[in-house]
């Protein structure tokens, strides 16, 4: 099984990349939506170290945007009580999938996290400020300075960029993403082969 991670800044477009791959994809935003919508102990964790902001169950987007926005220590305090969570998710999604061929990790904060291995084949996105600004618009409960925190809590965009093994320029038309895409991924089936694996 292939490891393939999905890196890039924030509203790059990672997910939409992931999908076009054609293998599972660990998607951790959705793993914490889930998280925050159905696990009870995150919740009472949350509320313990958070009253004034968490109140109800399941955990409300509102009520974390208004804890992280009233004061950026709090987005490190909410990440120390749900990224373990989120390992655990990822470790059972690897084990669901290990006779499959190649499996697709879209997580923000991969490298921040030291969820990568030494072998995992790192493909970052590259996309223009403006289409970033435009998808970033277009999510509800849209932020200025919520995006600018989360965008301090991850590594500089030009490191990512230099551990990658390929990029994919996402300015471009669909269809040209697709075929880069093919390409890639017949590559790194042909490497499999190669001596890094």
């Amino acid at each position: 099984m292939i490891r393939v991670a999905i890196i890039g800044g924030i509203g790059s477009g990672k997910s939409f990349i992931s999908k076009l791959f054609g293998y599972p994809v660990f998607n951790a935003d959705n793993e914490v939506k889930y998280i925050y919508k159905k696990n009870k102990l995150c919740f009472k964790k949350l509320k313990k170290k958070l009253p004034k902001f968490i109140k109800t169950f399941p955990i409300k987007k509102n009520e974390l945007i208004s804890a992280i926005s009233s004061n950026k220590k709090n987005l490190k305090l909410i990440s120390s009580i749900v990224h373990p969570l989120v390992r655990d998710r990822m470790k059972k999604f690897i084990i669901k999938n290990k006779k499959k061929k190649m499996i697709i990790f879209d997580i923000p904060l991969l490298i921040e996290n030291k969820l990568n291995q030494k072998k995992d084949i790192i493909i970052f996105i590259q996309s223009k400020h403006s289409k970033v600004l435009a998808r970033l618009k277009k999510r509800p409960n849209f932020n200025k300075k919520l995006i600018k925190n989360l965008k301090e809590n991850q590594v500089m965009l030009s490191r990512k960029r230099k551990l990658a093994n390929y990029v994919i320029n996402n300015n471009l038309s669909v269809n040209i993403i697709k075929k880069e895409i093919k390409l890639i991924k017949k590559k790194i089936l042909n490497e499999r082969n190669s001596s890094r694996y």
